[in-house]
């Protein structure tokens, strides 16, 4: 086999088509997994491009992984071919991508690029007899007529609804085609330049061609079959160790005494980041590269943003392991946070139940003491103080679209000062944001966000059920047998429930129309916690005795839970209101608890 590193500009310069055999499975990416993602990196490096074009420096590259090709013979004067033995999806999806690229600049951009990008998507001159030959790209039989209406802009797409080929075509041009515009018409051809260049010549793949005698499937099957993919650590690791190698040092001691742990399964194990799962150790890497970089560092391109640091801050192997396998201790510690902590609240509440990892290397940075300490009253004043913005901002349903920026730029203070006032620093800064995308609730906004935003249908059971966990252990006393109730176990329940029709008739006099009940019912105030097995037991029973033998039932909803519930959440409720629920009663529990949040989670100026 021979294998090169090499751009789309390479790859599809010269007349070609690769072509996937009838046998591998049609099309199958999607814009979630996919599709977002690389548009993402593409629009980064164009970002990039058009920064370096404006203020110097050098820009790296993208990998997209590769492709297995096997050249096939063909009659004189066709189009040169070869199989695609692995890779037709990413293969499929880059051609698709520039294609859509080239439609949007043939409208807005320059000569040159509408050059560029033409000669990357059509195969120039080919038999009128063979006009499918004008693709450089062929897939399988199911997917030719959706490519092929997809790729010729004169050919509808009406009829293909269904296909991801027409689906991917269509997201990366009104991506595109958004992107350009972003500032205004005249900036668009610019803007193109940028996007033309990254997408040409700094995507890069490596092309496996076979040689006589490799067997295509045998390949394949290796490739997809029998082995493991390379994590983003495993590719760290083989560069650490090959220089290392090179400057001969003792690398079986270093891997033994330094590296030998991250290979354990343990740090392979995959853990939840937002709606993914990724290794644990690409995770820890992701933190400890953005401490180094003073930046966040997309999780997907880990192996480049460590290329970048060993540009930026070339340290010796016998260095750099050691630093490495400390802050691998400091990740390990995580694990081991002591429930109803400061810093075992902020690892279960911001982390696992509101999946902000964005806020990893600052916990990282927060328990390193490669430098020197954190004081223990810092950092807790500093997870405190990211804990109640983000909970606040969470109970506000205030957009989150600005909180990478918000942690980077808090990364970038934390670094730059002292340790010794990491808290202050924290508490500062957060305070210091006053715009809608990032500032800090303050108290009356939480009041107001309690008593009228339908919590239970704007968020995650899991964050609903988090609060309510919280308030049920601001409750109970920190010197009882149990101080806090048990965590992610519990069902949320509506008191007035969401079914409330027909045993709960809303007021004769007309003065509580259905849709302010059915908001009103989604409110905190309105929410409990109970077991599972009490839950469906409790369904949309009435509330009181009276109301039961109303419509002759035997149950009701308030001796059930007095029977069979000890939290305080539910006691406190029973006591203050055990006549009637309703409308009113939701708005004066809705107060109580929002006190209460109020106290769990001390805003600016308590902190301060």
């Amino acid at each position: 086999m021979n294998a090169q590193t090499l751009t789309p500009t390479v790859i599809f310069g010269l007349p070609c088509q690769y072509t996937v055999p009838l046998f591998q499975r049609p099309y199958v990416w999607n814009e979630e997994d996919q599709w977002r993602p690389l548009w993402q990196d593409v629009v980064e490096v164009a970002e990039q491009l058009l920064e370096a074009s404006w203020e110097g420096g050098a820009v790296g590259g993208h990998f997209l992984g590769a492709i297995v090709l096997d050249q096939q013979f063909v009659p004189s004067g066709s189009v040169p071919q070869r199989n695609v033995i692995d890779g037709q999806q990413r293969l499929t999806t880059l051609q698709l991508l520039l294609d859509a690229a080239d439609s949007v600049v043939r409208e807005f951009g320059d000569d040159d690029d509408r050059f560029e990008l033409g000669r990357l998507v059509v195969n120039k001159g080919v038999n009128p007899a063979r006009p499918d030959d004008r693709f450089k790209v062929w897939p399988t039989d199911r997917d030719q007529p959706a490519f092929r209406a997809a790729m010729a802009d004169e050919l509808p797409t009406d009829g293909y609804a269904q296909s991801r080929i027409v689906a991917a075509h269509e997201f990366f041009r009104a991506n595109i085609n958004e992107w350009a515009l972003d500032e205004g018409t005249e900036n668009a051809a610019v803007r193109l330049g940028a996007l033309t260049k990254a997408l040409t010549q700094y995507l890069k793949l490596v092309v496996i061609d076979l040689e006589a005698g490799d067997n295509p499937q045998v390949i394949f099957e290796a490739l997809n079959h029998r082995g493991a993919p390379l994590l983003a650590a495993d590719l760290v690791k083989n560069r650490i160790f090959q220089q290392a190698q090179a400057a001969k040092a003792d690398v079986h001691a270093l891997h033994e005494e330094h590296w030998k742990p991250f290979d354990s399964d343990a740090w392979r194990r995959k853990v939840s980041q937002g709606r993914l799962f990724r290794p644990r150790i690409d995770l820890f890497m992701n933190y400890w590269l953005a401490l180094q970089l003073k930046r966040m560092v997309n999780v997907d391109r880990i192996y480049e943003a460590y290329l970048e640091f060993e540009n930026d801050q070339p340290v010796p192997a016998g260095v750099l392991l050691p630093r490495l396998a400390r802050a691998g201790h400091t990740f390990d510690s995580f694990d081991t946070f002591q429930p109803h902590t400061v810093e075992g609240d902020f690892s279960y509440r911001v982390l696992d139940v509101m999946q902000a990892s964005i806020w990893g290397p600052i916990l990282m940075y927060l328990f390193d003491d490669e430098d020197g300490a954190v004081p223990v009253e810092q950092r807790s004043l500093a997870l405190r103080a990211i804990e109640s913005w983000a909970v606040r901002r969470m109970v506000c349903r205030l957009t989150t679209k600005a909180v990478n920026q918000l942690a980077i730029d808090l990364l970038g203070k934390l670094l730059g000062g002292e340790k010794s006032s990491a808290g202050a620093i924290t508490v500062e800064h957060l305070k210091a944001s006053t715009a809608d995308s990032n500032r800090w609730p303050g108290d009356g906004e939480v009041h107001e966000a309690v008593l009228t935003q339908p919590l239970y249908a704007g968020l995650s059971r899991a964050r609903v059920r988090m609060l309510l966990e919280a308030l049920e252990d601001a409750l109970r006393s920190p010197k009882s047998e149990q101080p806090h109730c048990v965590r992610g176990k519990l069902t949320i329940e509506h008191v007035l429930p969401q079914s409330w029709d027909p045993y709960w008739p809303r007021p004769a006099d007309g003065s509580v129309s259905e849709s302010q009940r059915n908001r009103l019912l989604h409110t905190l105030g309105n929410l409990t916690l109970v077991t599972k097995k009490l839950n469906p037991a409790l369904s949309n029973l009435p509330w009181t005795e009276l109301g039961a033998a109303e419509y002759g039932l035997q149950k009701w909803k308030q001796v059930m839970l007095d029977d069979h519930s000890d939290l305080r959440l539910t006691k406190h409720l029973l006591k203050a209101w055990p006549e009637q629920w309703n409308e009113s009663t939701i708005v004066e529990r809705g107060e109580l608890l929002s006190d209460r949040l109020v106290g769990v989670w001390p805003g600016a100026e308590a902190l301060a």
